[in-house]
């Protein structure tokens, strides 16, 4: 019998365990759900991504209202598998462990442990796992094989008066240039051939580390790497951008025509209010600048509505503007009223559904333009990488696309095989307001 019960326990030490790491939020989240994975899977842990695995590692996004709902939800749902037996542990990271941690431990107290956005070796560790220092650039990545998130820097210095980021990442610090080349290398060795630079502050990297603003230094030593072919920009502030920046674009193939450059509104008083260090003239004219240094240039900007004090003339400055700048894509959100934030003191005094009316009157414009701008292609020739295939389309985008958030490059599958991270040239053939149609280019 003491046999019996001995064998039965060893059998159960011996189960193997797998780990499902769930990402919420951003593409920096991605890519740190991304390096989590490649540490776990450097110590032999059986790890996947948003599959089924006993133990559950939730990163977390806490960055607005709706995020934050989403991430509590998405804790209580496997909570609620683990009372069920369904799952054995569960443990949560990210911004929302990062910034609510007493709360969160308080309130859902059967989460096995919570952790900060700077405790990737203590997670480790209740994994089972160690912290391997030498792992430079190794992730184990998510994405569609042909591109990949390169985080060059964490963390933000800037004051904005709505955002909660500086709390849950800290301070600004860049990645040194010659780690971002030795991961940008294993990515090209592993087939991706588009580079997605993020940080929450592009325009920033360097000034901690070389005491200048280096993102024109990090790109030319980036476009070196034999395997990638396009270097993308996202996140970039507007005030004291390194124009040298612009001069490397238009020198370099591999760098896109494209930057993310997220203004967040024009009307002075709000600006002012949001402590973003420019003005209305200042922003037009830097967009101006940009396109006189590469007229090709996709701009993508994101802006908010319904910030503390708006009133109905600031919106329409905003409004008027945006139909005068004919931004190539914009995203537009409501304000989200942040505790610990410097707006939070502000009275949230616009209601929700102006908040909304507004919203949806900028994404409106929007659509008119960009349905426009994407008129004025048809018949147009473009390289076009595929992504993927879906129903009887092959996808794929144009350098002047990002993924899951710009236009995309429908095939027609029947016209023949198009290999998914091939570059193709595509004539338009059609075009709505956000989506191309197009066919194989005849040689």
């Amino acid at each position: 019998m003491q046999l019996q019960i001995n064998e039965s326990m060893r059998t159960k030490s011996l189960k193997k365990n797998k780990i499902n790491v769930v990402t919420l939020g951003c593409s920096k989240n991605v890519y740190d759900s991304e390096v989590l994975m490649g540490q776990l899977r450097a110590n032999n842990k059986e790890v996947v991504h948003e599959e089924e695995g006993n133990i559950v590692v939730i990163n977390t996004c806490g960055f607005i209202a709706n995020a934050k709902e989403e991430s509590v939800n998405t804790i209580l749902e496997f909570v609620q598998k683990k009372e069920e037996g369904l799952v054995d542990k569960v443990f949560v990271t990210g911004c929302l462990s990062e910034r609510y941690k007493p709360d969160l431990q308080k309130e859902i107290p059967n989460v096995d442990e919570y952790f900060g956005t700077t405790e990737l070796p203590g997670l480790l560790k209740a994994l089972g796992a160690d912290y391997k220092h030498e792992l430079i650039g190794e992730r184990l990545t998510t994405t569609p094989k042909n591109y990949a998130y390169l985080k060059i820097a964490e963390g933000c210095d800037r004051p904005c008066s709505f955002c909660a980021i500086p709390i849950m990442r800290g301070k600004h610090r860049s990645t040194p240039v010659e780690d971002l080349v030795i991961e940008a290398e294993k990515l090209a060795a592993n087939g991706v051939k588009e580079l997605i630079l993020i940080a929450q502050d592009l325009t920033y990297y360097g000034l901690d580390l070389y005491k200048k603003r280096d993102l024109a230094r990090l790109l030319k030593e980036l476009v070196k790497v034999e395997g990638i072919e396009w270097i993308r920009l996202h996140y970039a502030f507007p005030t004291g951008f390194p124009m040298e920046v612009l001069e490397v674009m238009r020198q370099e193939p591999k760098i896109c025509n494209y930057i993310d450059i997220p203004l967040q509104h024009i009307s002075d008083p709000i600006l002012k209010s949001m402590r973003r260090g420019t003005t209305k003239e200042k922003t037009t004219k830097l967009l101006k600048d940009f396109r006189e240094a590469v007229p090709e240039m996709a701009i993508r900007t994101t802006l908010i509505v319904g910030y503390p004090g708006e009133t109905e003339e600031d919106f329409q400055t905003l409004k008027q503007w945006v139909q005068e700048m004919r931004f190539e894509r914009l995203g537009c959100f409501t304000y989200s009223h942040e505790e610990n934030t410097h707006a939070y003191n502000l009275e949230d005094d616009v209601p929700e559904e102006v908040k909304m009316e507004r919203a949806n009157e900028i994404m409106d414009i929007q659509s008119q333009i960009s349905w426009e701008l994407n008129q004025e292609k048809i018949g147009k020739e473009f390289r076009v990488l595929i992504d993927r295939k879906e129903g009887g389309y092959y996808v794929g985008r144009t350098e002047f696309d990002s993924p899951d958030v710009d236009n995309e490059v429908l095939i027609n599958a029947e016209e023949g095989y198009l290999r998914t991270g091939d570059f193709f040239q595509i004539k338009i053939t059609d075009a709505s307001d956000f989506d191309l149609y197009g066919e194989l280019a005849k040689s």
